[in-house]
């Protein structure tokens, strides 16, 4: 179950620009702050080629994958590369279908209730919240009430570490983080503390709600 992956830490790093030749320092960084879950979004320069380092240096104790997938093929030559986790910004039931039956996890975006149960009647493992600007603490309480409770909710865009505790009140799984922790070209010990202080924001925000979403 993709519960298992996300753990104690239910972040998710979404690598947006990563370029190959810094997918390996920029991973160890990550997993030093005990992330777990990372994603490669396909518009990244030569992302099958990061996913593929990223797989083969940490894939036996991370779930490495891609976002931003937009097409059906894209799954195949993910899974090629070593990636189990595609991660969309909208609800594909294509895509959903090609990832589960290459044995792959999925998270599709959703920005409604009424794609959100499209999402999970397709097989999702998880949804992500998105844009999460547009959904606020209150709109995921309200969702919560009618979303299976073990259904992982994440939301992403926008998120900060000062900005998670209302999340988690609300009934966050855990959180999509993008440029708060990495853009290209960012110093690799910068990106260590950034992730460390999502880190330390998660686990104190579960904390105050006495719960380990």
């Amino acid at each position: 179950m993709i519960r298992d992956w996300l753990g104690a830490l239910p972040l998710v790093a979404i690598l947006r620009g990563l370029r190959p030749d810094e997918a390996l320092d920029v991973g160890h960084a990550l997993y030093d702050a005990a992330f777990r879950v990372i994603e490669v979004p396909m518009n990244s320069p030569e992302p099958l080629d990061s996913i593929r380092q990223l797989s083969s240096a940490l894939g036996e104790s991370c779930l490495i994958g891609a976002g931003t997938v937009l097409r059906t093929e894209h799954v195949a030559q993910i899974a090629a590369a070593g990636g189990r986790l595609i991660v969309m910004p909208h609800v594909d039931v294509a895509i959903i279908t090609a990832a589960k039956r290459a044995g792959l996890y999925c998270i599709p975006g959703v920005a409604t209730p009424t794609e959100a149960f499209a999402a999970i009647q397709a097989g999702a493992d998880a949804i992500k919240l998105f844009p999460a600007e547009q959904i606020t603490p209150a709109v995921l309480k309200a969702w919560r009430a009618v979303i299976p409770r073990d259904l992982a909710m994440l939301p992403v865009g926008g998120i900060a570490p000062e900005t998670m505790a209302p999340y988690i009140a609300a009934g966050a799984s855990g959180f999509g983080l993008g440029s708060a922790l990495y853009v290209p070209g960012r110093d690799t010990d910068d990106i260590r503390q950034r992730a460390h202080a999502f880190a330390q924001a998660w686990k104190t925000g579960t904390a105050s709600q006495g719960t380990n979403a």
